[in-house]
């Protein structure tokens, strides 16, 4: 085995993560300078937003605590490629966060949204719908004395932040922190005020919208507030449906059975096993008020399980939909199964940015840090889009859409030589690497076209 001779020269300048330079570009077709600065002015030293652009890029590296600044501070590629006049260390910026998170939080949330308007991000439908998954999801804190960690639904100590998705894409359009124990269903309809004006300004007119959530949503006055936007948009000429599973709270299963028998709509696909799909209109109360919804319900009876033993009482399952769909009952349950998509992003969040355990005991601190977190993984979604789903991507499995950790490592993490001379700025890929030089220059084409 040969033995290599290890050497540092003093005068090349080579960078593992110049997929750095990307998200710079989109930190700048996002306008963060102008979102950012007249909104939340400093005083004195660097401006607020060289705090958030640093937060991003470290965010968007997959690192996620304040110390992993300090290895950037004296990186020259890193303050070139996010365009900072400083990079601020890693007690200036958790004081900084600290005292201004709140204001932070407000302006940040605008800034992924400004993104995929300003670069016009591919937004497809599915089945001629253009979908919005809202979900709540579990991140693990226990052990921690942080704000506001309390007891999730998954049986651990953490937060419970609510997050929206748009298009088969999963370009995240709303994400807020809350605390463990706060129910999916509990102030839900103010994060419908922030997220649908949202959906408004990416879709266009002339593309359905169908929101979609699971059953820890089904409260009657969530129903009314999406039943109130489905009449708005009617009202501007547009299409806004909902699917929001039903939660079959204290049923009577038996009752099910017979109303089922009753209407004759059981079916046996097999033996010892008959379903039914029943479509209902329920009314629901609000107040003094009540509206009808549509219901569809699908009962299952097994006599039989599927390793062929004799149950001796029989199984009975229920599932619901309140939908405001007039499609077929078996199409709104397909629309509504793809909705399981949307726990591939919450996995995204979680691991390949790192973002299980958040790095602050403060609840506002850590709401900001996850909305710059958003912003990072359109940013990163962006780039996977554009680079790695065409033909010059490099060589991997077709694919309409590639996980945040692929991106990391395919464009983020592509070793360099950085060079700056006579005010022009050079990434050197070396030999050996064409194809993804191939696709750093196409992205980086596609972000500027796409945003001029």
């Amino acid at each position: 085995m040969a033995r290599f001779e290890v050497k540092q020269s003093g005068k090349l300048q080579l960078t593992s993560y110049s997929g750095l330079a990307l998200v710079g570009q989109c930190c700048q077709f996002a306008q963060v300078d102008t979102v950012i600065d007249p909104r939340i002015p400093a005083s004195q030293g660097m401006r607020t937003s060289d705090l958030v652009k640093s937060l991003v890029g470290l965010l968007s590296l997959g690192k996620s605590d304040f110390e992993a600044i300090e290895p950037f501070r004296q990186d020259r590629f890193f303050k070139q490629a996010l365009g900072l006049s400083k990079i601020p260390g890693s007690v200036w910026m958790r004081q900084r966060l600290d005292n201004k998170a709140g204001l932070i939080r407000d302006t940040s949330s605008e800034l992924g949204v400004r993104l995929l308007e300003r670069t016009q991000a591919p937004i497809t439908p599915y089945r001629g719908y253009v979908c919005c998954d809202i979900d709540t999801f579990a991140m693990d804190n226990s052990g921690t004395r942080k704000e506001d960690v309390s007891r999730t639904y998954r049986g651990f100590d953490g937060y419970t932040p609510i997050a929206a998705y748009l298009g088969n894409e999963g370009w995240n359009i709303g994400l807020e922190l809350r605390p463990g124990a706060q129910h999916s269903a509990r102030e839900t309809e103010y994060f419908y005020e922030r997220v649908i004006p949202r959906i408004e300004r990416l879709v266009t007119a002339d593309q359905p919208v169908l929101l979609r959530e699971d059953s820890g949503f089904d409260s009657a006055r969530l129903l009314w507030a999406k039943a109130v936007e489905r009449d708005r948009f009617k009202a501007l000429g547009r299409s806004f449906d909902f699917i929001c599973k039903w939660n079959p709270r204290k049923q009577d299963k038996g009752a099910w059975v017979a109303q089922a028998e009753a209407v004759g709509a059981f079916v046996e696909p097999r033996l010892g096993k008959r379903t039914a799909l029943l479509s209902l209109t329920v009314e629901r109360a609000m107040g003094k008020q009540k509206r009808p919804f549509r219901l569809i319900v699908r009962v299952t009876e097994r006599t039989i399980d599927k390793q062929g033993q004799y149950l001796l009482m029989p199984a009975i399952e229920l599932e619901g939909w309140w939908t405001s769909l007039v499609d077929e009952a078996t199409t709104v349950i397909e629309l509504y199964q793809h909705h399981g998509l949307h726990e591939q992003y919450h996995s995204e969040f979680k691991t390949d940015l790192d973002l299980e355990r958040l790095p602050s005991g403060k609840f506002d601190t850590n709401d900001a840090i996850l909305q710059l977190a958003a912003f990072a993984y359109n940013c990163l979604r962006l780039v996977g889009q554009l680079g790695l789903t065409g033909d010059i991507a490099p060589i991997r499995h077709p694919a309409k859409r590639r996980r945040i950790h692929t991106v990391l490592q395919e464009i983020m993490y592509r070793a360099a030589k950085f060079i700056a001379h006579a005010r022009r700025l050079v990434l050197d890929f070396g030999r050996g690497v064409a194809a993804h030089a191939e696709v750093f220059l196409h992205v980086q084409d596609r972000l500027w076209a796409a945003s001029g």
